[in-house]
């Protein structure tokens, strides 16, 4: 009788292995202490309403309670939030994050008139408060609130587009609930002939299983339950989409991915031009196919073929510790401090490493103001792309470890544009230190099938994700119905175009729109292309140059959102409103496949 592996539960986790959310707050009763007292500070909110307009001083003392009340937000929120994906079975943090959601609803509803009424403030007075030294260390986020002014309501519909804020997430928690937590995938027999717990954070491991039979098993058996919920499943992301949609007509913008591309001021152009030169460099993608399939035997290649190692009786292993000490030298180009401020919260206990039941999927940094600059891993030792996954998220928190430490609050908190490049940096560098160490041609091939596979995942997976955004939200927006078969269609077609003639496309593959968490959050995927570019520029600048290149490099990680994104990256090196970036990025996806397929 075969032994069914199951995922270990929460309480059998060692603790050493868990991150340690004391410095947040020592235990839930600090927590629920600490949620109480912003609630009732909250009430202070009606101290400054009808008064913005009286003098700086007035309004910078709001503009400095509202600072510090999002101070502490941040700080129960991701208490709350980093709990809850522990276990996602685990009622009582669910509860935490359905009354912090509450209670920070109605601090933002009570404080939904301040943007209203500094824009009411007429153009001379406010351009004669902004030279005012009161008001000095919010001139730039006043300077940026002014450009809403087009898209700013009355202070009595902002407070009540304020009072949605627990309804309008309503689509993404329940998809997160049901994805993670209620679906159940039952179990796989893996290429041991053990029987293993298929899950979201198993799915990718069975994918790089390299019995075939176990990752053709696994795919259809894991597509079977998004088979059987499709229409509630059609019907959540239908509403994240109209939610979009009627948020972005009530604000007056042009269209739902405008108001998305508002807040980091970029242009449409840099999300057009990024589809436009993926799918212009698309013939490089599937010539990676045709060379998969040749490699691996194949006579026809799916979708399940694609995530194992083309070299898959290459074993490779790496410990935590073994992984941390890797990525650590991979990343000593960016100094000494850097790299001793990671590896002593690595070793220690930044990191939530492996899997549990309920742990919520994938992995993921959720850093503060205040605390360590948590991650989350499903760490598997077998799994190469699990090292590059940790150098990724420590590209991350170290982005806000420097952040905090050199910006204020109100401008450290930087935009998933930039937080892209931080992560997939840090990805390319280690690559660039694994392919320089390999001992023979197929430890480099390897590695090479690794950094292709990534870029594949980052730049053309990601842009066929944002293509598909933007197609869906603009049938939204001309009145077409988003059904099952219209998700399904859209899809459909977009697999064909990416993977080409020659790839064999399941049918189910045409539902994997409906179990993309990106999509809860739509048009930032399209952030992970245009970062992985920019990320392998800036790499070779930095690996190439010197210590000016590295310190414009370290002054963009410690730059938070002290200017907007695509300045911050100019000040690095590198301007994605030119097509060189991303074309510099298909053209070495080019290259590897190349040396690739000689080494082979």
């Amino acid at each position: 009788m075969n032994q069914i592996v199951k995922l270990p539960s929460r309480s059998e986790i060692k603790a050493a292995d868990t991150w340690d959310l004391s410095p947040l707050f020592p235990d839930d009763a600090t927590w629920e202490s600490a949620l109480g007292e912003f609630e009732k500070l909250a009430a202070g909110y009606a101290d400054f309403q009808g008064k913005l307009s009286t003098s700086p001083q007035v309004l910078a003392d709001c503009l400095r309670f509202d600072s510090e009340l999002d101070r502490r937000a941040e700080r129960l929120g991701n208490y709350a939030f980093l709990k809850s994906a522990e276990d996602q079975t685990n009622d009582t943090y669910q509860r935490l994050i359905g009354r912090f959601q509450n209670v920070a609803v109605k601090a933002n509803e009570a404080a939904s008139y301040i943007r209203p009424e500094i824009l009411a403030i007429d153009e001379k007075t406010l351009a004669a408060f902004l030279a005012a030294p009161e008001l000095a260390p919010y001139k730039l986020m006043l300077e940026r609130l002014v450009r809403y002014k087009p898209h700013t309501l009355s202070a009595r519909e902002e407070q009540l587009l304020a009072m949605q804020g627990e309804m309008a997430g309503a689509a993404s928690r329940i998809f997160g609930q049901l994805h993670d937590a209620d679906l159940k995938f039952g179990t796989v027999e893996n290429e041991k002939g053990e029987l293993q717990e298929l899950s979201p954070a198993t799915f990718t491991q069975f994918l790089q299983s390299p019995d075939r039979e176990v990752r053709k098993n696994a795919f259809h058996q894991f597509y079977a339950q998004f088979e059987g919920h499709k229409h509630s499943l059609a019907a959540m992301l239908n509403g994240s989409i109209q939610k979009d949609v009627y948020y972005a007509r009530a604000r007056g913008y042009e269209s739902a991915r405008h108001q998305a591309l508002f807040a980091d001021n970029v242009p449409a152009t840099v999300y057009d031009s990024l589809i436009a030169a993926v799918r212009d460099q698309l013939p490089a993608l599937y010539r990676y196919y045709d060379l998969r399939k040749r490699k691996m035997n194949l006579d026809v290649i799916h979708h399940y073929d694609t995530y194992v190692p083309i070299l898959s009786d290459l074993s490779v292993e790496h410990s935590w510790d073994k992984a941390v000490e890797v990525v650590v030298a991979a990343l000593e180009p960016l100094g000494s401090e850097y790299c001793e401020t990671l590896r002593a919260g690595l070793l220690g206990r930044w990191c939530d490493r492996y899997p549990n039941a309920g742990k919520q999927s994938g992995a993921f940094s959720s850093g503060g103001y205040d605390g360590p600059p948590y991650i989350m891993m499903n760490y598997k030792p077998k799994v190469l792309n699990d090292v590059f996954t940790l150098a990724h998220e420590a590209g991350h928190s170290m982005h806000t470890y420097l952040s905090a430490k050199h910006q204020p609050f109100e401008y450290y908190n930087y935009t998933i544009f930039v937080a892209e490049v931080a992560s997939t940096f840090n990805e390319q560098l280690l690559s660039h230190h694994l392919l320089k160490n390999a001992r023979d041609d197929r430890e480099r091939a390897n590695l090479l099938n690794n950094e292709i596979d990534d870029i594949r995942a980052t730049v053309f997976r990601q842009t066929m994700f944002a293509e598909f955004e933007k197609i869906t939200h603009e049938m939204a927006e001309a009145g077409e119905p988003l059904t099952v078969e219209a998700f399904r269609s859209v899809y459909r077609k977009l697999l064909e175009a990416y993977f080409g003639p020659d790839f064999t496309l399941d049918d189910e593959l045409s539902l994997e729109c409906l179990r993309i968490p990106h999509f809860y959050r739509a048009f930032y995927v399209y952030k992970y292309a245009t970062g992985m570019s920019a990320a392998i520029a800036l790499s070779q600048r930095v690996l190439n140059g010197g210590e000016a290149e590295l310190q414009d490099y370290l002054g963009f990680l410690s730059g938070g959102c002290s200017k907007y994104p695509l300045d911050l990256l100019r000040g690095a090196g590198v301007d994605l409103e030119r097509p060189e970036p991303v074309s510099t990025a298909l053209q070495h996806f080019g290259r590897l496949v190349d040396e690739l397929d000689s080494l082979l």
